[in-house]
């Protein structure tokens, strides 16, 4: 499961997705049953109890099928932004990206070690294909094709190839949300300040399926609700939903469009790469909890004021970053850390209070202050909130 605050190191926006996807706390409160002629009827501790049951066998059935992510946050036009919707193997592929409009990824799994994931582009694809001991990572824009091996420690395959289990360096890694890795990150982390109960029965991509309803008792939340669709056979995530208060449409979903519970055909796994592409050798990173620069990186991430939809994301704002490998001096992950700074200062309104100063953005879902003495504060909570964390001793 991704890590809370896995994306914030890199700027306001990414803060923003982690706050709203993990401002939970431990031990839900379970409402009543819903029932509808089209499914078994199922209370949401039944349900839990059943998905729980299926993540402990980490079994997953056969498949292919599209995954739509859709994000309307409300953020202003950022200049750290821009460009950022273009094919994958570039920007297209940063965390950034996936903040505002519509992404697909299409996959085919036939197993943990047979299975296809492809991330199109408009005139352009990237796929990371397993068949047996055999991985590969192709990128048609770049035309080139790299065959992944495993560290020592991680065995076989690369850790984290397949996007329910993240953490190897491919634009798979943590780049794109699966209603799977969405809905473990609600369903692992409601607490106590979270109402569990049945919503009304939907259908995703031709499914009928259950929906789970997760709503905050917390009264400085924006959030309204998060509704995970179980599928009614398989109890498998289908589709995670994220409501502000006040709003009509989702500000964030990641769900099937299209599913097959069929075997894919075996062509779907054979890679050759083409003729004139650049063939490469490379190694699959181990997942942040085996590397090395993981505890610094921990500490880059700040800290947090409060507690389940409460939230607050409490860090300093990020020093001019150092020019790494593969990437121009003050980016990271294809976002201009300086150019996005200040246009979130440009785009805010200027606060003051007992607590300080500093500029106030405000969306749908997230409210971000960056105070004049060089903090950042973001959460999925009313800037009142954040004034009182930003007032609190350090």
């Amino acid at each position: 499961m991704a890590k809370r605050a896995r994306a914030v190191r890199w700027g306001v926006p990414v803060a923003a997705v982690a706050v709203v996807a993990a401002a939970v706390g431990t031990g839900p409160v379970i409402a009543a049953v819903r029932s509808d002629p089209s499914l078994p009827d199922r209370t949401a501790e039944q349900l839990l109890a059943e998905v729980a049951r299926t993540w402990q066998n980490g079994r997953m059935p056969q498949m292919s099928g599209t995954i739509v992510e859709t994000a309307s946050l409300g953020l202003p036009a950022l200049p750290g932004l821009s460009g950022l919707s273009g094919p994958p193997g570039s920007a297209g592929a940063s965390p950034a990206s996936l903040l505002s409009g519509s992404h697909q990824l299409k996959i085919w799994y036939a197993g943990e070690n047979r299975f296809r994931l492809m991330l199109p582009g408009e005139m352009s694809e990237t796929d990371l294909i397993a068949d047996g001991d055999e991985v590969w990572l192709w990128d048609s824009a770049a035309n080139k094709a790299t065959r992944m091996t495993a560290p020592a420690a991680t065995g076989g395959r690369p850790e984290g190839a397949f996007p329910m289990r993240p953490g190897s360096a491919t634009p798979f890694d943590t780049r794109f949300a699966t209603p799977e890795q969405a809905a473990r990150q609600a369903l692992e982390a409601a607490g106590t300040d979270t109402a569990i109960g049945v919503g009304e029965n939907v259908t995703v991509a031709g499914r009928a399926a259950y929906q789970i309803v997760l709503t905050p008792k917390a009264a400085d939340s924006l959030i309204k609700d998060v509704r995970v669709a179980l599928d009614g056979e398989k109890l498998m995530p289908l589709r995670v939903q994220v409501y502000a208060k006040g709003a009509a449409e989702p500000v964030f979903e990641v769900g099937f469009e299209s599913l097959s519970f069929t075997a894919p055909a075996p062509e779907n796994f054979a890679f050759t790469p083409p003729p004139g592409a650049k063939v490469e050798e490379g190694t699959a990173a181990p997942s942040a909890g085996h590397r090395p620069e993981a505890a610094a990186e921990a500490r880059d991430r700040g800290r947090v004021v409060g507690s389940g939809w409460d939230s607050v994301l409490v860090t300093s704002l990020p020093d001019a970053p150092a020019e790494r490998s593969g990437e121009r001096s003050g980016e990271r992950d294809g976002v201009d850390l300086a150019a996005l700074l200040d246009g979130v200062r440009s785009s805010a309104t200027p606060v003051s209070g007992a607590w300080g100063s500093g500029r106030l953005l405000r969306t749908k879902v997230v409210s971000i202050l960056i105070t004049d003495d060089g903090r950042l504060l973001a959460g999925a909570v009313t800037p009142e909130a954040l004034y009182r964390a930003a007032g609190e001793k350090r």
